[in-house]
């Protein structure tokens, strides 16, 4: 038969390492007049397959010499001789990446075998019959002139759009007016997203913005109104009826430009102008950022300032934090969170590090960011601890130091502090939404304080407070400064080691965790210090027969002296199991 193909798109592919290929369809090949007598007659389901290039088969050995979205021409002259070889020519080129297969037959070959016609609808690899009394040379020029000229026109739509959206930029719009661009040139619905799928800016039909919303929301493909599905963030290009492609700059990924149509209208091209538009929406959200960061510059240190007593007296603090939106002309506590440490070394790396800088304030020593890793985490903990303020106090001032992040919040008029230990709920679970992110938190909070000239002491309070609450109970610990008690003094003491000694002398064999009976006695010690040497409710509790319970009384007066007569002993006692306590020592 004659076949005779409808041109459809323009076609543009993604080739198996993730870049656009240009070129014709196999089926459009077909329409180009030279080949009006051309017949298929094998693979039909491989019409969309991409023409790049064209070769023509002079030797047996042709294998060696094709290239992927070829297609072959031949006249059979090679294969003359051995007929055989033309049921594996089709698999052989199909598994090369070959479009299509041309064949002149009639004067080097009268007819296909069965078996290759049966291989070309198997494979779906288009099997085409080539007019007699049409030339190669014809049909290389017809067709390579119809590829650059697609090339050519892809190319020059695609620049046309660039400069638009270059204009926009340079005319001071943003990621909304580069979305409101390409939904117009699209005629879809168009979103940008950061890498932890937030929309940045849309534009296009309401209904399918929420649609896409709903499903970034989910984390996966769903259904919304009418059937079809709107998009994830995995993948690139087209992908049924949405395209994907990154958004990348510095090679630091910022997120994705989704394009969606619910009636499936995108077409492959349409992945080209969505590139140009990534580079120029990495380059907005480039720019944005610097932006943001000389300005979260300005008001850390103003803050900074603040807490550290330089930034002059009360009305001036005032004046200047109104213009940042913050309001210091009330009651408010200070909370500070800061990163934990990764691994018990680290931490006490950490540990010390934070003692030998506790002269200093607000992170000016140890200013080393650390890695990338470092970083990233501490601007995620600063984006999430800024957003759970938000939600609650928009007059708080929030601002991201070196090591830590610092928020100074409102208070109730009763001096109520539990809405301090939501936000810190909060800011968790915004925190621990960041997939692959392998960190935790600790934070502390202050007294309340009236005055801004009260703050740098109530820093110091809420710095005491997340790290001493460190120490007590481990990563991702939350204290208030009031709660700290003996620890708070215990603290104070910056040579560990002194500390350790008073451990030793004070708990001699008792103070070490490598002996399972000392570390069962130091258990019975604690809890007999804590119901003030009550016999009988500290055999309840540690479920001790009562003579048991005498027995071991008597066995630890013998390893540490006549502690149930000794007050001074016993407050020895309680101090050095308070500082087994403090992690970290």
């Amino acid at each position: 038969m004659t076949y005779t193909a409808d041109p459809g798109p323009p076609a543009l592919r993604l080739a198996s390492t993730g870049t656009l290929t240009y070129g014709l369809s196999v089926g459009e090949v077909l329409g180009v007049s030279t080949l009006a007598g051309a017949r298929l007659i094998g693979g039909a389901t491989g019409l969309g397959r991409i023409v790049q290039r064209l070769n023509v088969m002079e030797v047996p050995d042709i294998l060696a010499w094709v290239k992927p979205h070829e297609l072959l021409l031949t006249t059979g002259y090679p294969l003359r001789n051995t007929p055989q070889s033309l049921g594996r020519l089709v698999a052989d080129l199909d598994e090369r990446g070959l479009a299509a297969l041309g064949v002149k037959l009639g004067r080097y070959l009268d007819d296909l075998p069965a078996e290759m016609i049966e291989q070309a609808d198997r494979r779906g690899f288009p099997l085409i019959l080539l007019p007699d009394d049409v030339g190669f040379d014809d049909i290389l020029n017809q067709v390579l002139t119809d590829i650059l000229n697609r090339q050519a026109a892809i190319l020059a739509r695609t620049e046309e759009v660039h400069r638009a959206l270059v204009q926009i930029v340079l005319g001071g719009g943003g990621l909304q007016e580069v979305t409101d661009e390409l939904a117009s040139l699209l005629d879809v619905a168009v979103i940008a997203v950061d890498g932890e799928r937030r929309v940045l800016a849309g534009s296009g039909p309401q209904a399918q913005l929420e649609a896409m919303r709903a499903a970034l929301l989910e984390g996966a493909v769903r259904q919304p109104q009418g059937g079809a599905k709107a998009p994830g963030l995995l993948g690139y290009g087209v992908q049924g009826d949405h395209a994907v492609v990154p958004v990348v700059a510095g090679g630091f990924d910022h997120g994705r430009l989704i394009a969606y149509s619910a009636g499936g209208a995108l077409r492959e091209t349409d992945v080209g102008i969505l590139e140009r538009a990534a580079t120029v929406a990495a380059l907005v959200i480039t720019k944005q950022q610097a932006v943001a960061a000389v300005e979260s510059k300005y008001r850390a240190d103003f803050l900074r300032d603040v807490l550290a007593g330089r930034a002059g007296d009360d009305d001036r603090v005032i004046s200047h934090c109104t213009g940042f939106g913050w309001d210091l002309d009330r009651p408010v506590a200070v909370l500070v969170a800061e990163l934990d440490p990764e691994d018990s070394a680290r931490a006490r790396h950490r540990v010390a590090e934070n003692r030998g800088a506790r002269t200093t304030r607000t992170g000016e020593a140890n200013s080393d960011p650390g890695t990338r890793e470092d970083r990233l985490a501490q601007d995620r903990l600063a984006a999430a601890l800024t957003t759970a303020v938000r939600r609650r106090d928009r007059r708080a001032a929030v601002a991201s130091f070196a090591r830590e992040v610092v928020a100074v919040v409102g208070v109730p008029p009763d001096g109520d502090l539990s809405g301090l230990s939501a936000l810190v709920k909060d800011a968790t679970t915004i925190f621990g939404e960041h997939q692959g992110l392998r960190w935790t938190f600790s934070a502390g909070f202050s007294r309340t304080v009236d005055t801004p000239v009260a703050l740098p002491e109530a820093y110091d309070q809420a710095v005491k407070a997340v790290r001493v609450g460190r120490q007590l109970h481990g990563v991702g610990a939350v204290a208030h400064f009031d709660q700290l008690g003996v620890y708070r003094l215990l603290s104070l003491v910056s040579d560990a080691a002194e500390l350790h000694a008073f451990v030793r002398e004070t708990l001699g064999e008792l103070a070490g965790d490598d002996d399972p009976e000392a570390v069962d006695l130091r258990q019975t010690l604690q809890v007999l210090l804590e119901t003030n040497l009550n016999v009988a409710e500290t055999a309840r509790r540690l479920h001790f027969h009562y003579n048991t319970l005498r027995y071991r009384i008597g066995k630890l007066e013998r390893m540490l002296g006549a502690f149930t007569d000794d007050a001074h002993l016993r407050l020895n006692l309680t101090l050095a199991l308070h500082v087994l306590r403090m992690r970290g020592i």
